[in-house]
């Protein structure tokens, strides 16, 4: 354990929840006033005090309305609305027009840094979510994705375990995943989004993610709604569904990889399964199943993502009618 940082537990991580949420709600001025007492007598980047805001509620965009009518709440976005539903690639004024324009939904979705054999990349989930957010926000038509959480607990940083074993894996503590998740919900909220979803792309993301979006439900009742989705992680019933396709994993290979997450990370970068690589070497073959026909590889895996999307929304609308997450549904033996 590192000198001087406290291990993590279930009760540690609650009464910092319990503590941030009263901030929020009770004490968002003197948080805000003590920060700036912190802060007093420095200079911000743009030449200003780093209080201006404060002062001028006109001020947005990272300066002061006086200075450039750019900065100001009300300014008209230059620009037409760009074709994306990132945050991150997108200006504060995309972001603010997107919300006035009804797209009050905000998607946060977590990945991992992790080993999977000797074909995949270690970003396999950040990579896979990088598409399937994106297809589910443009199916919900009224979403945007947060930028996606690389980081997640992926075992016991000293002494190592699980996949800290293996060159590449980088692991967060439960209590700061769940900190960061909760800090994130909370800065989504603050911005006027009426519904925050959670969904996680790997099995060490799950719980932590249903423990945030219930403890922020039981103080803000449904106001945002914040729903984890379980249902998106589901590898067992996309593989079923992929089954009618052709794609039939007969031959169980032992790594960490398979033909539907292959596919799906595939259909975002094919550099990220290392196709090319793997043609010149005749090793486009995983679980028995061929990737070689890269037509028919692409195909596949659109399917796999148009599926995903599919089970995603519908149960972010049951979640939507339930005000938060629905109860677990029963756990399938197949994952990543």
């Amino acid at each position: 354990m590192t000198r001087g940082i406290l291990p993590p537990t279930p009760h540690r991580a609650a009464r910092w929840l319990r503590d941030s949420l009263r901030v929020s709600v009770l004490g968002a001025a003197l948080a805000s006033a003590v920060a700036s007492t912190a802060l007093s007598g420095t200079v911000s980047a743009q030449g200003g005090p780093p209080n201006e805001a404060q002062r001028d509620p006109r001020n947005r965009g990272g300066g002061t309305c006086t200075a450039n009518a750019y900065n100001c709440v009300d300014a008209v976005n230059p620009l037409p609305a760009p074709n994306t539903v990132w945050m991150e690639e997108m200006t504060w004024m995309d972001v603010r027009d997107a919300l006035k324009a009804g797209k009050t939904t905000a998607i946060i979705a977590t990945g991992g840094m992790e080993p999977n054999g000797p074909w995949l990349v270690t970003g396999k989930h950040n990579y896979v979510l990088h598409t399937n957010c994106d297809a589910i926000a443009r199916k919900l038509g009224n979403a945007l994705c947060a930028p996606i959480v690389k980081f997640v607990p992926e075992g016991n940083i000293s002494p190592a375990s699980g996949h800290m074993a293996s060159p590449g894996t980088i692991s967060m503590r439960e209590e700061t995943f769940r900190m960061v998740l909760t800090d994130l919900v909370h800065s989504l909220k603050a911005h006027g989004f009426t519904r925050i979803i959670l969904i996680g792309d790997s099995g060490g993301n799950q719980s932590g993610q249903r423990w945030v979006a219930d403890s922020v439900t039981k103080i803000w009742q449904g106001s945002p709604i914040v729903a984890h989705i379980q249902e998106y992680y589901d590898y067992a019933s996309v593989s079923k569904h992929m089954e009618q396709f052709g794609v039939n994993q007969t031959v169980a290979e032992g790594l960490h990889d398979d033909a539907e997450i292959s596919l799906n990370m595939f259909i975002d970068d094919p550099k990220s399964i290392r196709y090319d690589e793997r043609a010149t070497a005749k090793k486009l073959t995983i679980n028995g199943v061929s990737l070689a026909d890269r037509k028919k590889a692409t195909v596949w895996a659109k399917q796999i993502v148009e599926f995903r999307a599919k089970v995603t929304t519908e149960a972010i609308e049951k979640a939507t009618a339930n005000k938060g997450t629905l109860p677990a549904p029963p756990r399938r033996p197949a994952g990543n």
